[in-house]
């Protein structure tokens, strides 16, 4: 009997010992993976936008206003003096109109800021500075557009007796104003620019 139980023994001790090894493998495993510190999700990664420093060149087109045009851009004149200052690398274009003023000022007032206003639907804000320069007669305003509006950009100037002009900035791709915030600022400088060297060729017409 007792040699009986010592066979049993020695057949099942095999098997214990390792049953006890998965046992004790499904324990401590497990606790070493829980002392592995919990991953940290990664920020996401936004795209580092860079343009080159701008120069400058006055356009050609005879008409009864010029300006000066970044190097990065092409100034396409239109009929009746309208121009498309077109950016390549940005997909970004400024489309500029030309009105006479013929005792319709206001009018002409009024149709720009509709412009700036058209695209409030869609925009989380909008910023108007003045822009005025009393020595070379220019009298207007720039706007930014805040949110994911068509045009971004809206500006105008006038010497208030002849000529008028607007300009809006549009983008060829899906609004996303977070995006392509870099690509406006940049367009944004032009534009400032555009406005500080305009001068009127009143005596040409």
């Amino acid at each position: 009997m007792i040699k009986k139980e010592l066979n049993v023994s020695k057949l099942h001790y095999p098997m214990n010992k390792v049953t006890l090894q998965l046992i004790l493998c499904a324990f401590v495993i497990p606790i070493f993976w829980s002392c592995e510190e919990d991953p940290i999700p990664k920020p996401k990664a936004f795209l580092r936008l860079s343009y080159q420093e701008a120069t400058y060149q006055p356009t050609t087109a005879n008409c009864p206003y010029s300006f000066e045009v970044s190097s990065e851009a092409t100034a396409n004149s239109l009929k009746n003096c309208w121009m498309n200052i077109k950016y390549p690398k940005l997909k970004a274009t400024i489309n500029l109109t030309y009105r006479p003023v013929e005792n319709n000022l206001n009018e002409l007032l009024m149709e720009a800021e509709k412009l700036t206003y058209n695209h409030a639907i869609k925009a989380d804000g909008i910023s108007t500075q003045p822009f005025v320069n009393t020595t070379d007669r220019k009298f207007g305003a720039l706007s930014e557009v805040t949110g994911n509006a068509a045009s971004p950009l809206q500006f105008h100037l006038t010497d208030s007796t002849d000529h008028f002009i607007t300009g809006a900035v549009y983008f060829a791709v899906r609004p996303n104003f977070d995006s392509i915030l870099p690509a406006i600022k940049y367009i944004e400088k032009d534009v400032i620019h555009m406005m500080e060297s305009l001068q009127w060729k009143k005596d040409q017409f």
